[in-house]
C-alpha cells in the first residue's frame, strides 16, 4: 500500500510540472511493462516499442488517470490495450475463453516461483504455456496483483480470474514435474 501511495505521490508531483517524478515512474515500472507485453508479442524489441507507446499514451493523457485506482493497475491496463491493438494489427487474434467458477489457491506453487534459484528455467517453463496463463501466472504471482486488478487488466470477472488461475497453476505444475521439478500441492 505505502508503494501505491508513492506512485500517487509522484503522478500527482507530475500533474503539478515534475517532470522528474515521471522518469521515476518509467523507470520503476519499464521493465516490468516490457515483460508484461512480451508475453503478447511473443518479441522484445517489439514489447519495448510498445512500452514506450504506453507511456507516451501517460504524458498524452496525463489527466485521464482516476486517483481511486491503483496507478500500476492503470498502467498494466494501458498496456495490455496497447500489446492487444498491436496483435490485432498484426491479424493475430487472442482467443478469450469463458470459465467456471473455481476458488483454489496454490501457495506451493507461488513459492516455488519466487524462490527456486532456477528463476530463469522456471521463467522458460512459464513461456511453454498459452498466452492466457502465462499473463495470470505474471501478474497474480511476479506481480503481485489482487484478484480484483487482474480482473480489471485482464476484462474479466473475480471468478474468471480464478478459474484460469487455477488452471494455469495445475498446467505449469505439470510442466514444472515433467522438467523434474516435485512439491506438494
Amino acid at each position: 500500500m505505502q508503494n501505491e501511495l508513492t506512485d500517487k505521490k509522484l503522478y500527482k508531483k507530475y500533474l503539478n510540472g515534475d517532470n522528474k517524478a515521471f522518469e521515476s515512474l518509467v523507470l520503476k515500472y519499464k521493465d516490468h511493462i516490457i515483460y508484461f507485453i512480451s508475453t503478447y508479442t511473443k518479441n522484445t524489441q517489439i514489447a519495448e516499442d510498445i512500452s514506450q507507446d504506453v507511456f507516451v499514451y501517460l504524458l498524452l493523457n496525463k489527466e485521464q488517470y482516476d486517483f481511486k485506482y491503483s496507478f500500476k493497475t492503470y498502467l498494466y491496463m494501458i498496456a495490455k490495450c496497447r500489446a492487444i491493438n498491436y496483435i490485432k494489427k498484426e491479424k493475430k487474434v487472442i482467443k478469450i475463453l469463458e470459465y467456471e467458477n473455481l476458488c483454489i489457491e496454490d501457495n506451493d506453487l507461488e513459492e516455488i516461483v519466487f524462490k527456486n534459484s532456477e528463476n530463469q528455467k522456471i521463467r522458460k517453463i512459464i513461456k511453454k504455456l498459452k498466452p492466457e496463463y502465462q499473463e495470470i501466472i505474471y501478474l497474480t504471482i511476479f506481480e503481485g496483483f489482487k484478484y480484483k486488478e487482474v480482473a480489471r487488466i485482464m476484462d474479466k470477472s473475480i471468478a474468471q480470474v480464478k478459474g484460469l488461475l487455477h488452471r494455469a497453476k495445475k498446467k505449469l505444475k505439470e510442466l514444472l514435474e515433467s522438467e523434474g521439478y516435485t512439491y506438494d500441492v
